[in-house]
C-alpha cells in the first residue's frame, strides 16, 4: 500500500517510512518556516536545519500519542515545531548545549492539550498587542523568547529597573484586561 492523502497519518503511526517522506515533502515549506520565524535572529543556518531534522524526528518518534484528524495533525506539527525551535532558540541564546530529554519534554503533551495551551497563548498574544509598543517587546523578549532583564535593556537602551517596572506595570494591566475577559488564569 502507497502512502497518500487518506493513509498518511495511520501508517507514520505504524512507522512506515513511505509516510514519514510523504509528511516531510508536504509540510518541509511549514515547518521550515516556523523554525526559521523563531530561529532566524541567530544568524545561523546550521541551528535552523538542525531544529527542522529534529522536529521531524520528533514527529516520527511521537506518532502514535497522536489521536485526531489531518486538520488537528497540521496543529499538532506545528505546535511541535514552535516549541522544539523555541528550545533550540533559548538554548542558543543561553550559550547551553541541548538537550535531548529537555527538548522531548515539549512534545509529551497530547494533541488537545497542545491545542488549548495554543488558544490560551493566542488570548494571551492578543492581549499583549494592547500594550504599548515598547512594553509588547519587552514582554516578548522576556516570556516568549526567555531572555534576561539584562539583556532585555541592552537590546533596547533602558535601564533593569526600568525593565522591571515595565513589564510589573504590564502584568497589572493584563491581569486587568485578562479578568474582564473571564480569561480564566492569574497572570501576575
Amino acid at each position: 500500500m502507497k502512502c497518500n492523502e487518506n493513509n498518511y497519518i495511520q501508517r507514520l503511526q505504524r512507522q512506515k517510512e513511505d509516510a514519514l517522506e510523504f509528511i516531510v515533502d508536504k509540510y518541509l515549506p511549514l515547518i521550515k518556516g516556523i523554525a526559521y520565524k523563531i530561529l532566524s535572529p541567530l544568524q545561523n543556518d546550521g541551528i535552523i536545519e538542525e531544529c527542522v531534522n529534529d522536529i521531524f524526528l520528533s514527529i516520527w518518534n511521537h506518532s502514535k500519542k497522536f489521536q485526531g484528524d489531518a486538520i488537528d495533525f497540521r496543529k499538532w506539527i506545528c505546535a511541535i515545531a514552535k516549541f522544539k525551535a523555541i528550545d533550540y532558540y533559548r538554548r542558543t541564546s543561553n550559550g547551553k548545549e541541548f538537550s535531548r530529554d529537555i527538548i522531548e519534554e515539549t512534545v509529551e503533551k497530547s494533541a488537545e492539550d497542545e491545542l488549548v495551551i495554543l488558544e490560551d497563548k493566542t488570548e494571551l498574544i492578543r492581549l499583549i498587542n494592547q500594550l504599548e509598543p515598547v512594553d509588547r517587546k519587552i514582554f516578548i523578549m522576556k516570556f516568549y523568547l526567555g531572555l534576561k532583564t539584562e539583556d532585555i535593556s541592552k537590546k533596547l537602551g533602558l535601564t533593569e529597573s526600568a525593565i522591571s517596572n515595565r513589564i510589573y506595570r504590564g502584568k497589572k494591566k493584563l491581569h486587568t484586561k485578562a479578568a474582564n475577559l473571564d480569561f480564566g488564569g492569574s497572570l501576575v
